[in-house]
């Protein structure tokens, strides 16, 4: 069944801008969620989702509270919630392959057992701006595509992408929204940004930048995040892009090189030198091949525990 805007089925394809404008109710969502300030979300019962990662969890979950995900420029945030059980599943979307990731976010909201007949699944999505390459354009457009061909009613609750999150200055565009939070108990969405992306930023981080695929990290059953184990091959000329000066890096590892977060050069030298002191990381990083576990404190931290067998 379709993608559906206050029960209607939605006609594609068209610009998202149209289709606020056909879908009033979506355009003055839009409008507020540009408007509100943006709220720095703390560490405690927050779950960080990094580029090519998913997370889901439910009301009932006694670890995590919010969801969220920051430093999208032309990538997308996509919030899938179903109302009758609140299971929920906030993704950050680069475009890679959104053919295989949006049945992989169903999929994870599905595999909650207590998949109720009443609600109904409901998705918000957040990014992008009117970038040179149409980068944002063309995510938006896979991503309201692949919606649209699953066989479950989607409801499309909340778009504020590409052309209705972009600004501009100097007649250079930017986004207006880098980053949300969604509030597993409330369900309220919300401008965010974080100052902890942990644990593991680094090696989550390279995982992505070495072409890794969508995966899922935290095991709501068990309210436990799990990393790995990963592989990936040595990254290619990394010494030579560790040598370029900061432009160089922008330029040519970025997506969107003039709208990037201040920090961005610096978090890919970072993750180049993870990738050059890494280079196969299976042992190195996951002594005996197994997936690193961390559960939250009773500060509602992230503390590391030993893996299954050690």
């Amino acid at each position: 069944m379709p993608l559906l805007v206050a029960g209607r089925r939605v006609r594609l394809p068209q610009s998202a801008r149209d289709l606020v404008r056909a879908h009033p109710l979506l355009e003055e969502r839009a409008r507020l969620l540009r408007g509100q300030s943006v709220q720095p979300v703390g560490p405690q019962g927050l779950l960080y989702v990094q580029q090519r990662e998913l997370a889901v969890t439910s009301p009932k979950d006694g670890s995590i509270s919010i969801l969220g995900s920051d430093d999208a420029t032309t990538c997308h945030i996509v919030v899938l919630r179903h109302t009758g059980n609140g299971a929920t599943c906030l993704t950050h979307c680069d475009g890679s392959d959104t053919k295989a990731e949006v049945p992989l976010i169903l999929n994870s909201i599905k595999s909650f057992s207590d998949h109720v007949q009443c609600g109904r699944l409901e998705v918000h999505l957040v990014g992008g701006f009117s970038d040179d390459r149409q980068l944002s354009q063309k995510l938006t457009h896979q991503l309201l595509s692949e919606f649209d061909r699953q066989e479950d009613d989607i409801h499309l609750v909340t778009l504020c992408v590409t052309e209705l999150n972009d600004r501009e200055e100097n007649e250079n565009h930017f986004p207006i929204i880098y980053g949300i939070a969604v509030n597993i108990k409330t369900a309220d969405i919300f401008r965010a940004s974080f100052q902890d992306r942990g644990p593991e930023e680094e090696l989550r981080s390279a995982r992505a930048l070495a072409g890794g695929p969508m995966v899922s990290i935290y095991d709501a059953k068990t309210e436990q995040l799990r990393i790995g184990p990963y592989s990936w091959m040595p990254f290619p000329h990394v010494d030579f892009w560790l040598q370029q000066d900061d432009k160089q890096i922008l330029e040519n590892l970025s997506t969107s090189p003039l709208a990037e977060p201040p920090h961005f050069v610096k978090h890919i030298r970072s993750t180049l030198m993870f990738l050059k002191k890494y280079p196969s990381p299976t042992n190195m990083l996951f002594p005996g091949n197994k997936a690193l576990l961390y559960k939250k404190n009773e500060d509602g931290l992230w503390e590391k525990i030993s893996s299954p067998g050690n």
